[in-house]
């Protein structure tokens, strides 16, 4: 199944004044930067054929994989001054860089890729900026024996902030942290079908309109996850992830030791 990935936008809240022309799906987190470690996660369950929506800063994502090297990542043997690995990153990968435009909306960034999507009756989307363990062979099994015209994965709200209850006389009721709350918040990682384009107008969103519209329909499955999912929407968010990879603490790298997640309920 084809893969689309949104890395065209600014991420204006990882800029802190030292590269503010890498887009935030190239920030690094160990060796090798966010984008790798969403594909890295797809081609884990066997989905390598990619589609990036390149937009802000696309020459940075050009370069990282036109100019790959494998022996960051994998073991090799150095024989007559020739690197000759033993295993492999990308090999058996297939992307397609798609210039999407620099303002482009995420929704408008998918319309532009349409004709790329040709045949596919589904196809998996993602920000490429969120990185997760969520068990993919069943997000997709339980869409794909659905009627649905979307799935989107929902996490429980990460923010730390506490929702406050108060009367007309400005007395609280109660206080309750946002994490403890029956909320639901957007988790980034898409299983979509043709039906999407028939709800994204010219520059739309593909969640407030798209899927919002699928919503109103009836056609928008939900798959719910409480495991590991993190985002990297600022610079400390990202570098509790770099720091967590450098002790080892990496959840979403199934393809290490071939782990696995077990299914939800």
């Amino acid at each position: 199944m084809k893969v689309v990935l949104f890395c065209g936008g600014y991420g204006m809240r990882m800029r802190n004044g030292t590269a503010s022309d890498v887009p935030k799906p190239m920030q690094m987190v160990g060796p090798r930067p966010l984008i790798w470690h969403v594909m890295r996660y797809y081609a884990h369950f066997g989905h390598t054929e990619f589609i990036l929506c390149l937009g802000y800063g696309a020459h940075h994502i050009k370069d990282f994989f036109l100019n790959y090297e494998e022996t960051t990542s994998n073991d090799f043997v150095l024989r007559g001054g020739k690197a000759e690995l033993l295993s492999t990153d990308i090999s058996d990968w297939s992307i397609t860089f798609v210039q999407t435009g620099i303002e482009s909306a995420i929704g408008e960034r998918l319309r532009r890729v349409r004709h790329h999507l040709d045949g596919d009756e589904m196809f998996l989307a993602n920000y490429a900026d969120v990185l997760t363990d969520a068990p993919l062979p069943d997000i997709i099994e339980r869409f794909s024996t659905s009627d649905a015209g979307a799935s989107m994965m929902v996490v429980p709200p990460q923010s730390s902030f506490h929702c406050v209850e108060m009367d007309e006389g400005g007395m609280v009721g109660s206080i309750t942290a946002v994490s403890e709350m029956p909320l639901w918040e957007n988790g980034g990682y898409f299983v979509l079908r043709q039906e999407i384009f028939d709800h994204i107008p010219e520059n739309g969103d593909l969640v407030a309109d798209g899927c919002g519209e699928l919503a109103k329909r009836g056609r928008l499955l939900a798959y719910p996850y409480r495991g590991f999912w993190k985002p990297t929407d600022t610079v400390k968010e990202r570098a509790a992830l770099d720091e967590a990879y450098a002790r080892g603490d990496r959840p979403w790298a199934l393809w290490e030791n071939g782990r696995e997640v077990a299914r939800t309920a």
